[in-house]
């Protein structure tokens, strides 16, 4: 059987008609987004290319041009045949090692700008998840919640957590939202995780399910408050690192 395309909530926003005049480019983009992040997994097939050129309301040579651009990059692998089709390739994993130059690029103030614009974003999606999940929603944070305590890597570690607030946008029903969560986890990406130590990751879990918790008993209120104060104890790891480096 050749591998199953992409059919999940993800549908109802990865591949979200582009506005007015979207290109190739902005096709491209949204796609390494969603690749980088891990919502397309490694051997993952897109659907067909009429089908995806439709959802995303371009021209099947717009699509076409998009997909080439993405072989380059060695995101995406084009297979002949019956089997055939594009399928996902997903980047290596990053050392963290090769993190520290980035953080120390950012300054004190736009880590904090950039932890606030990501909790506001949070909180916003998770209270109006908890006012309008469906019981398939739910099971899908459930599994989404699962993949964090097994992921070994601080790359696959951040591609869970980010997993799982991109998928609460999506229950939020909010295209802007989830678009806000995939680009700003794409600004941050691995940092996040950078300062997380062994002994923390447990209390990360427990915030994820406390957060899920929530949008199923429909607390709106409290949904907003944890998934803010979840991203606000990210925002102080990556601040107490970035003052550590700079007194190296």
């Amino acid at each position: 059987m050749p591998p199953p395309a992409v059919t999940t909530v993800r549908a109802r926003t990865l591949f979200t008609p582009l506005d007015a005049g979207g290109r190739a480019e902005t096709v491209a983009r949204r796609l390494s987004q969603a690749i980088t992040l891990g919502l397309l997994l490694d051997g993952e097939r897109l659907p067909a290319e009429n089908h995806l050129a439709g959802q995303f309301g371009v021209s099947p040579i717009t699509l076409r041009e998009a997909l080439a651009t993405l072989r380059t990059m060695g995101l995406v692998e084009t297979r002949r045949g019956r089997r055939g089709g594009s399928f996902v390739r997903a980047p290596d994993d990053t050392q963290p090692a090769h993190l520290e130059r980035p953080l120390r690029l950012l300054s004190l103030h736009e880590l904090r700008d950039i932890g606030d614009h990501r909790a506001a974003v949070a909180g916003a999606a998770a209270k109006l998840a908890a006012e309008r999940a469906l019981g398939s929603d739910l099971a899908t944070l459930r599994e989404y919640t699962a993949r964090l305590p097994v992921a070994s890597t601080l790359t696959d570690r951040r591609r869970a957590d980010a997993r799982i607030h991109i998928e609460i946008a999506a229950v939020a029903q909010s295209p802007r939202l989830t678009q806000e969560e995939m680009d700003l986890w794409s600004e941050v990406g691995d940092l996040v995780w950078l300062p997380v130590t062994n002994d923390e990751v447990h209390a990360v879990i427990s915030e994820h399910d406390a957060l899920v918790d929530a949008i199923e008993s429909q607390q709106p209120e409290r949904a907003r408050q944890i998934a803010e104060q979840h991203v606000l104890a990210e925002t102080e790891r990556l601040l107490n690192l970035r003052l550590a480096l700079a007194a190296r």
